[in-house]
C-alpha cells in the first residue's frame, strides 16, 4: 500500500491520559492554557480529562473545572474518559463532545482496573454508551491489553474480537485497540491487524501504543501500511497507567508527527505549535520529557 500522502488523524490524550499517572498534580489553570494551547495546533481531537472517580486518578481531579474552562476552538472535538452512567453525567454537564468508554480484554486487568469482571463489565458500559449516544454526543471505546497483560502476559486474539464485538453492537463508533505496556512489536502487530481487520472495517479501529521498549513508531508504520489512519498519542512521550506495573508513556505526539510528515503523509496539525505545547507544560511540570524531539537541542 503507497503510504505517501495519507491523511493520518492523530488524538491527542495527553490531558488525559498524559497526566494520569503523574505524582505531581498540575493546576487546574495550567492544564486549561496547555489544553487552549493544543487546540490552536490544528489537531482534531484532544482528550481533555477523565471523569473517574477523583479518589481513583488524583491528578485529574478536577476534570469538570478543565471541561468548563477551556476555550474551545471550532472544528476541535473536546472528549473525555467516562467510567459509567454517573461519570457520564458529570461530563455532559462539563459539555464534552465525545465520551471515551473502557475495559481490557484481559480478565485480571480489567478486574484491577475496574474492580468488574469482563462480563459484568459490558452492560455498565452499554447503558453509558446508549446515554452519551441519547444525548447526541459520540462515543469512542478503549481496549486495554490487546497485546499483552501485566498480569495474564499473552491475551488471545478472540478475547479481543469478543470484546470489540460488544462494543461495536452498543453503538460505539471507533475501537482504540490499546498496546497497554507497550511490549507489542511491528510482527505482532501484523498478525493481530490481519486477523481484526478481517471483522472490522479500518476506519473503526484506532491505535494506541506505549513506547515501553521504543517500538510504538515502528508498530505504528506497521498499521498504517494495514490501512489504519487513525493513532493516538501524547505531548511529550507522558503517561501510563496505574493499574498496569511496568507501562511506560505514550508514543510522542512530536516524534509521530516527525516521522508521518517526513514520509509526506498529512495530520493538519503544525509540528512547530505541537512542540510550543510540549515545552510550555514540561516547563510547568519541572521535569524532562522523553520525547526525542525535546530533546534536541538541549
Amino acid at each position: 500500500m503507497d503510504i505517501s500522502s495519507r491523511k493520518i488523524t492523530v488524538k491527542e490524550v495527553g490531558p488525559r491520559d498524559g497526566l494520569q499517572n503523574e505524582s505531581v498534580f498540575v493546576p487546574t489553570a495550567d492544564k486549561i492554557a496547555w489544553i487552549n494551547q493544543l487546540s490552536h495546533t490544528g489537531v482534531s481531537y484532544i482528550e481533555i480529562t477523565s471523569f473517574v472517580h477523583p479518589k481513583w486518578i488524583p491528578a485529574l481531579s478536577d476534570a469538570v473545572e478543565v471541561a468548563q474552562g477551556i476555550e474551545r476552538a471550532p472544528g476541535v472535538t473536546y472528549g473525555a474518559l467516562v467510567p459509567n452512567a454517573r461519570g457520564l453525567e458529570r461530563a455532559l454537564l462539563a459539555n464534552i463532545d465525545d465520551a471515551a468508554v473502557f475495559m481490557s480484554a484481559s480478565e485480571t486487568h480489567n478486574q484491577k482496573n475496574i474492580n468488574k469482571s469482563i462480563e459484568d463489565t459490558f452492560p455498565i458500559l452499554k447503558e453509558t454508551a446508549q446515554a452519551a449516544l441519547a444525548a447526541q454526543k459520540t462515543v469512542r471505546g478503549y481496549i486495554s491489553t490487546v497485546f499483552g497483560c501485566p498480569y495474564e502476559g499473552n491475551v488471545k486474539i478472540d478475547a479481543v474480537i469478543r470484546v470489540a464485538e460488544n462494543l461495536l453492537e452498543m453503538g460505539i463508533q471507533e475501537i482504540s485497540l490499546g498496546d497497554t505496556i507497550g511490549i507489542a512489536h511491528p510482527r505482532q502487530v501484523q498478525e493481530v491487524l490481519e486477523v481484526l481487520l478481517k471483522r472490522f472495517p479500518a476506519e473503526r479501529l484506532a491505535m494506541h501504543f506505549h513506547n515501553t521498549y521504543g517500538m510504538a513508531l515502528a508498530n505504528t508504520l506497521v498499521s498504517v501500511e494495514m490501512g489504519i489512519s487513525t493513532f493516538d498519542s501524547a505531548v511529550g512521550g507522558l503517561g501510563g497507567c496505574p493499574y498496569a506495573p511496568g507501562a511506560s508513556g505514550n508514543m510522542a505526539t512530536e516524534d509521530l508527527l516527525y516521522m508521518l510528515h517526513g514520509m509526506g503523509m498529512t495530520t493538519g496539525i503544525e509540528s512547530t505549535k505541537m512542540l510550543e505545547a510540549a515545552r510550555f507544560l514540561q516547563g510547568k511540570m519541572g521535569k524532562k520529557f522523553s520525547s526525542h524531539q525535546m530533546q534536541i537541542g538541549e
